[in-house]
């Protein structure tokens, strides 16, 4: 199935909506995620490089976060925002977001990214995990819509997966039944399964399809995990390659 085929995408929103009572043991690593006391220790001090990082870029001002999830990255932002909108295409997940982070001034949206457009312009734009999830076919169009979001001199940071540059079996995650180019077969608890997409990039790779589309992009990674920052994003002159074409 082509990754950027709109049954795809509908199976995806659906996973992540089935999933959002499983994120946060994925995310803490617990259950049938826990590669003993080691592998957690290692995934702490990466998360905690990446959120050291997340705090000297400066999510001040009007922030938009896309994707938020249950809020672990939105707890965060909520400290150093100004004001602070959530978007994501799941409510089961933003219910999870909201009793987490516990903060009446922060506005939640329920949105699919793929058709949202923003009604007005933001000083920062956020997104954890979420990229992976963008077809490379529509790379260029995502881009396109972040840069609408954000106000003259607006900011950009993003966090993801990495593919392990040095897989040992340790940390691989059971949910993962199958996998292709840019796509997962993953299984829940309940034995249901979906297929979503799965895009990992390196930093230089990312680095220069981001600046194909104008934007200059200063990107780090971890062992498990890409992060960093993009900014001064101009309009493409004429048409340039997209995530499709795959640079390395």
């Amino acid at each position: 199935m082509p990754v950027n085929d709109e049954g795809l995408l509908a199976e995806q929103r659906a996973y992540y909506r089935a999933r959002a009572p499983e994120y946060d043991e994925w995310w803490q690593r617990r259950g049938r995620y826990d590669r003993g006391s080691d592998i957690a220790e290692e995934w702490d001090r990466q998360v905690a490089q990446v959120a050291a990082a997340l705090d000297t870029f400066g999510a001040t001002g009007d922030v938009l976060e896309m994707a938020g999830g249950t809020g672990w990255w939105t707890r965060r932002l909520a400290r150093t925002a100004g004001h602070l909108t959530v978007i994501d295409s799941s409510p089961e997940t933003l219910d999870l977001n909201r009793d987490r982070v516990g903060r009446p001034d922060v506005d939640y949206l329920v949105a699919d990214l793929f058709m949202w457009q923003p009604k007005r312009t933001y000083d920062v734009v956020f997104f954890s995990f979420w990229l992976s999830h963008v077809p490379r076919s529509r790379f260029s169009a995502f881009w396109s819509l972040v840069r609408s979001c954000l106000a003259p001199g607006g900011r950009v940071f993003l966090i993801d997966n990495r593919n392990d540059p040095h897989p040992t079996g340790e940390i691989k995650d059971s949910y993962v039944v199958d996998h292709g180019p840019d796509l997962d077969l993953r299984r829940l608890h309940d034995g249901s399964k979906y297929q979503v997409v799965e895009v990992f990039y390196e930093p230089k790779e990312l680095q220069s399809l981001l600046g194909h589309q104008g934007w200059t992009a200063r990107l780090d990674a971890t062992r498990w995990f890409i992060f960093g920052e993009a900014f001064g994003a101009a309009v493409p002159e004429h048409n340039e390659p997209d995530a499709s074409q795959n640079v390395r």
